[in-house]
């Protein structure tokens, strides 16, 4: 018989972990409320023409695709076959599971245009999948949770973001032990201008955004194989791996960027907004201007933001960015967007080794009914309906068992107080009432323990 297991890079989840990722959920899809955003779902599936194209060359390798129904090699000749998989993929393929949640919103939008009023914000908390190679922090199968603003331009967007991201983390009990990072790729841009490569951001970008896994030699030889010059390289990384305050960086970039309009463009950009960040009572001392973040897909066009945590080692746990145009590959050009997406089950695993999950998500009920005997069984149920009935999460033990074996059910489920029945409290409609905690015993009527238990809920 085979040995049942899980493809690599997916997870199961059992009752305690969903409960803490329920309980992670919740606390984002309530600020994104707050600021205004409305949920959105689409399918687990996308046509491959719409994702393809959208996330660079590195993306697009690493989307699952799906093979077309049936026989899907039936109407290929031999000569086909041979071709090779990239001509052979538009044949066997037409579907492929989402990447990310970007691309599907802004053809959501694309679709929808006559329906939604712009400025238009949604969040959308859904599982995508990557065809990447699992490592700790990287899954095939995981959950995002986005939130986007499509049909405006305004800088007051990407600052909302930030004090956004930063009111998750105060929830979530991680404020300050995380950083936010902040560029554009205007900035970008105008660095590969002022070394006289000009059109090849891309090819910076790509190779910048790999300097936490290569190191600076590696991203120095990336750069040869992108045929940037000894003397452009020598240019270049001064500026790229630039310390100091952001004012510092600011007041460097503005001197190094003087002759690039667009370089200069993305340095306003990012002024005003930590201006109206700041205005908004967000914690500056989070935000960081870091000119080596270059985020690799290839559609952001603006400011780009990624956070990491500064107490775990983690890749990005959140990220996101402006792009000017993503819907115009779907024929609905001159729509600028902004998002950010936290990165769900890397948030999950640094709350898990932080310890910062509270233990009441844990809590499945609040009270477990024990009852003795058959009779005491009966006697359990119009209890149990009336702590329903007040909201009080309960549930009675379906067997009649030895009360070690239900407290040791109560125990497992981490259900803090018991209702033993029995013949005694049936006669007096007086029941046990056992903090599993403490241990303590007390003799309450049903009302006394309902008024008991709301007044702790």
């Amino acid at each position: 018989m085979e040995k049942p297991s899980l493809p690599k890079g997916t997870r199961d989840f059992g009752p305690a972990q969903m409960l803490q990722r329920t309980y992670l959920i919740d606390t984002i899809k309530l600020i994104f409320k707050k600021f205004g955003f409305l949920p959105l779902e689409t399918p687990s599936m996308e046509n491959l023409q719409v994702l393809t194209g959208k996330y660079g060359d590195e993306g697009d390798q690493l989307i699952f695709k799906i093979l077309n129904s049936g026989d899907f090699l039936s109407d290929l000749s031999s000569e086909q076959i041979e071709e090779g998989s990239k001509k052979l993929l538009p044949r066997i393929s037409k579907k492929a599971l989402r990447y990310d949640l970007t691309v599907p919103f802004a053809r959501y939008v694309v679709m929808n245009r006559h329906a939604i009023s712009f400025p238009f914000k949604r969040y959308q908390i859904q599982p995508v999948w990557r065809a990447d190679r699992p490592q700790k922090g990287r899954y095939c199968e995981f959950y995002q949770c986005d939130a986007d603003i499509v049909g405006t331009e305004s800088l007051l967007c990407e600052a909302e973001i930030i004090c956004m991201v930063q009111e998750v983390f105060k929830r979530l009990n991680l404020h300050p032990n995380y950083i936010i990072k902040l560029n554009n790729r205007k900035i970008l841009t105008g660095i590969t201008e002022s070394i006289g490569k000009s059109g090849s951001e891309t090819d910076l970008c790509i190779a910048i955004d790999k300097l936490d896994k290569i190191g600076i030699e590696g991203v120095k030889k990336e750069l040869e194989v992108r045929h940037f010059t000894a003397e452009q390289i020598d240019q270049l990384l001064p500026i790229v791996l630039l310390t100091g305050s952001n004012q510092e960086k600011l007041h460097v970039l503005s001197s190094y960027l003087k002759n690039s309009d667009i370089g200069l463009q993305g340095i306003e950009e990012i002024k005003t907004i930590l201006n109206l960040a700041e205005q908004l009572n967000a914690d500056a001392s989070t935000v960081e201007i870091d000119l080596t973040l270059a985020r690799g897909l290839s559609y952001y066009t603006g400011a780009i933001f990624e956070v990491k945590s500064t107490t775990v080692s983690m890749g990005s746990i959140c990220g996101g960015g402006r792009y000017d145009n993503l819907t115009g590959v779907f024929g609905m050009p001159n729509v600028s967007g902004v998002g950010i997406s936290f990165g769900i089950d890397r948030i999950y695993d640094v709350l898990e080794e932080l310890k910062l999950f509270p233990g009441s998500v844990l809590d499945s009920s609040m009270v477990l009914l024990c009852a003795m005997d058959e009779l005491s069984f009966l006697h359990a149920l119009p209890l149990l309906k009336e702590f329903r009935a007040q909201n009080i999460p309960s549930e009675l033990y379906p067997d009649t068992s030895k009360l070690k074996k239900q407290l040791s059910y109560a125990d497992a489920k981490q259900i803090p107080y018991a209702l033993l029945i029995g013949e005694n409290e049936r006669q007096q409609n007086v029941y046990t009432f056992k903090n599993l905690t403490s241990g303590e015993q007390k003799n309450l009527s049903l009302d006394e323990m309902v008024s008991f238990l709301r007044s702790i809920k």
